[in-house]
Order: structure tokens, then C-alpha cells, then sequence
């Protein structure tokens, strides 16, 4: 987690820093650095906090860029030194949920384990079983009191929301809860900034965050009014727009025009992958997108295939940037890339900011699907990803099934996983069982192109 660089922890206890000032002018400028200033309000966006000093007589205000993603806690969140406590609360709908659903264990405990990335510790969860979430507050009002009374018994720092909420439910949530409120969108947005570790990934990453932060950009406290008071009480006028409303139409402005230049940068980086494509597509030589349900072990089998040195970790989300290496096997050549993984409700934001890294799968030759055999939900895990592909225009690539991590799952798993899928091919990254069996595949798989 972040706060204004990537890597740097979300939740670290940073100084309040000086305000870089023009000497000319006496202008605020733009600086890249932790804030924590006492006493004043705010509104936080992505890739910007617009601060105001709380004194009604100044109305001049500072304006500093922080690192897009950090708003999980805000600005002052966080108590230094421990990992923040969270809530989970969810809407389980028991008909057409499935087993793995939003509210079901399936689905709390993967929310749980992308908390657990994000460095916050799920101390409970209030699930409540209705047709459809509520409209107003996600939950019913008993239920909200009920989440109340739980994140005042942990202390909690922030709620977590097993699906996406409206601004709305946000703002309804935390003004009955008092604590932060997140959706699971929010969440994984947070994870994606922090792993971002290319320029490429900085940028797409960021691009889905403004998405995701534009509709929802609002104000607090009684100087972000939207509607400025009659001349008697020093407005301009009864219906003229209030420093709130025009504040928020800079915040958006700035937002916007952020994101116009992400996207030309975007372009660019884009247009030299497919750069690399062509040349890959000149030179004939055949490509492998390694693709699967986050943390199936995708950097692990690529390390093992490769000997490349691609980061392993057993998180989510460990590996967002696309590693390209070339194997040769024989008269054979051909390269393998490790893409990013994919989960649950992956928000649609991602998807849109991803297009060009995800490409890398529906431009290959084939899509080495990668499955972790030893989680329980692997074939809705399959369906999972496969519905993935044929949103991003990858379900017509030729797949190979690989059934990863048999090492640690229970044979009778591995064996009806076989059953299902007969032409997957089962292998242990950690070990290097079924490596050879995996190499030979693919070998027979290009020379009958």
C-alpha cells in the first residue's frame, strides 16, 4: 500500500510537509509527498487531495498531488506500526448465487485474502442472506446497525463491501457506521497501484482508478457547500453555486484532463508493444500467453519453463507487469509471457486500462491456462478466467490446460480435474513434476501448425 509513491505503505505515519510556494505569485505548487496536516477538510481523489484550512477567514488552499489509490483510510488514517482492522460485509443472495457468489464463503474468503495483500486484517463479517441489496444502505437497517456495533467491538478502521456499492451506499454506510466504507472494486484497485511496478502498469493502473473515482468524488464539511448563501450573508446571490460545487468542478476538471494525458502515454506504450508483436509476427516466431485465475502459480511455472527470475509470492496480484522470455527447444523457438491474473468480479476499469497488456493473450498463439489444482473453487476458477478471455476477444486462441501445484493438492482432486479436462496436463512448479511431459506439449502443439 501506498501513500505517495508506489511501495511506500498507505497507512505509514508521514510529517506534514511544507507548502511549496511561487515567489512571484504566492501560488501552491504541485509537489510528491506525504501529508498529514491536523485540522483540516478535505476532498480525496485519486492522483489528487485538494486540502482547505479550516479557518473561515483564509480562502486561499494548498493543493498537493499524492500517489492515485491511497483513500482506502484517507490522508490521517491508520495507527503506525499495526496492520488496520476491517469488517467485511456482504449480501448473500441465496437464489442464483451460486456456491461461489458474492456473500458466499467462497467469495469472503477470497475477500479476506485480498484484504490480508492489502496489509488489513479481517477481524469479522456480517453477511445477511436478502433477494437483492438494498438500495439505499447495501443492507437492511437492522443489519447496519449490527455492522456498527461490530466494527465499534474490533475497533475497525475500515468496512469492506463483498460486491460494488454507489456513492450513495458510501455515504449512507459511513455516516450510520462512522468508519470508512470500500467496496471490493476499491480493494483491488489499491492492490493493483501497489504492485504496479512498470511505467506501463503505473499508468494503466491509474487510468482505472480516475475511472473509478469520478463519479464518486464529493465533498465534506460545511466550506465544501454547494449552493453559495443571499448576499445578506456574504454569498453572491441565493442559486449561485456554492465554493463546494465549484471546487468539485475543478476537482473533475483536473481529474479529466489527468487522464487525457495517461491516455496519450497509454498509446504510446501501446503502440511499442505491438511494435514488438510485429517483429515477434516477422521473425515467425511462435508465442504462449501464460494466463489463469490469480496466484495459480502463472510467474512460478514461467521461472520453471524459462529459468527466468519473474517475482513469486503467495499473494494476489503479485505480478501485474507482462515478462516476455524466449525458450528453444530443439529447431524450436518461441516465447512465453507471464500476464496478470485474473479474479472474481475483476472491475471493469481494469479491464478497459489493461486492453493493451491484455492483448498480450488474445494476440497470442496460445493461451497456457494455468489452474491451481488445490483450490477447492478450481473449476469455477476456470470459468472464471475463461469468461475473462472471451470478454477481452481471447476465447477463440487455442488453450492448453495446466493443472499446477499437484505437489500439494489432494490426488483425488487432480484425478477429476483429469476427468473434466482430459487433454490438461498436471505439473508442480515447486518441483518440477510433469515439467518435461508440459515442454513436449507444447513442442507437438506448434510443429502441427
Amino acid at each position: 500500500m501506498r501513500a505517495t509513491e508506489l511501495g511506500a505503505p498507505l497507512f505509514s505515519a508521514g510529517r506534514r510537509q511544507p507548502t511549496t510556494r511561487c515567489r512571484a505569485t504566492g501560488a501552491p505548487h504541485l509537489v510528491r509527498r506525504p501529508i498529514r496536516p491536523p485540522a483540516m477538510q478535505s476532498i480525496a481523489v485519486f492522483g489528487m487531495v485538494d486540502r482547505v484550512s479550516g479557518s473561515s477567514e483564509s480562502s486561499a488552499h494548498e493543493v498537493r498531488w499524492t500517489m492515485a489509490g491511497s483513500w482506502l483510510l484517507g490522508a490521517d488514517g491508520g495507527t503506525p506500526g499495526q496492520r488496520p482492522t476491517a469488517v467485511l460485509v456482504a449480501v448473500h443472495q441465496d437464489e442464483g448465487a451460486g456456491d461461489s457468489g458474492p456473500g458466499s464463503e467462497v467469495s469472503l474468503d477470497e475477500l479476506r485474502r485480498l484484504a490480508d495483500t492489502d496489509g488489513l486484517t479481517v477481524a469479522e463479517a456480517v453477511v445477511q442472506h436478502r433477494p437483492r441489496p438494498d438500495p439505499a444502505t447495501f443492507i437492511g437497517s437492522g443489519k447496519v446497525d449490527e455492522l456498527a456495533a461490530a466494527a465499534e467491538r474490533v475497533h475497525a478502521e475500515l468496512v469492506i463491501a463483498d460486491g460494488e456499492l454507489t456513492p450513495g451506499q458510501v455515504r449512507n454506510l459511513e455516516e450510520r457506521v462512522g468508519v470508512r466504507v470500500v467496496d471490493r472494486t476499491a480493494l483491488i484497485l489499491d492492490i493493483f497501484a501497489e504492485h504496479a511496478r512498470t511505467s506501463e502498469g503505473r499508468v494503466q493502473v491509474e487510468l482505472a482508478q480516475i475511472a473509478y473515482q469520478l463519479p464518486r468524488l464529493r465533498g465534506d464539511g460545511r466550506s465544501m457547500s454547494r449552493v453559495g448563501g443571499g448576499r445578506m450573508a456574504g454569498g453572491a446571490g441565493i442559486g449561485v453555486r456554492g465554493p463546494g460545487e465549484m471546487r468539485l468542478e475543478t476537482q473533475r476538471r483536473t481529474l479529466r484532463q489527468r487522464a487525457t494525458r495517461l491516455r496519450r502515454n497509454a498509446t504510446e506504450l501501446a503502440r511499442r508493444r505491438e511494435r514488438t508483436r510485429s517483429r515477434r509476427a516477422r521473425n515467425q516466431v511462435p508465442s504462449v500467453a501464460i494466463t489463469g485465475y490469480t496466484n495459480a502459480g502463472k510467474s512460478a511455472l514461467l521461472n520453471r519453463l524459462t529459468g527466468a527470475d519473474a517475482q513469486v509470492q503467495d499473494v494476489l496480484f503479485a505480478t501485474l507487469d507482462p515478462t516476455v522470455r524466449r525458450i528453444s527447444t530443439g529447431a524450436l523457438t518461441y516465447t512465453v509471457t507471464d500476464t496478470v491474473g485474473f479474479v472474481r468480479h475483476l472491475p471493469h476499469q481494469l479491464v478497459d486500462a489493461f486492453r493493451s497488456t491484455l492483448d498480450e493473450v488474445s494476440r497470442s498463439d496460445l493461451a497456457m491456462h494455468v489452474v491451481d489444482a488445490s483450490a477447492p473453487d478450481a473449476l469455477d476458477q476456470i470459468t472464471t478466467v475463461h469468461g475473462v478471455l472471451h470478454e477481452i476477444g481471447a476465447g477463440l486462441v487455442p488453450e492448453l490446460l495446466v493443472l499446477n501445484k499437484i505437489d500439494v493438492a489432494p490426488p483425488e482432486w487432480v484425478v477429476a480435474l483429469c476427468r473434466a479436462y482430459p487433454d490438461a496436463v498436471p505439473v508442480s512448479a515447486l518441483t518440477g513434476a510433469g515439467i518435461d511431459r508440459l515442454r513436449a506439449e507444447l513442442a507437438t502443439l506448434f510443429t502441427r501448425r
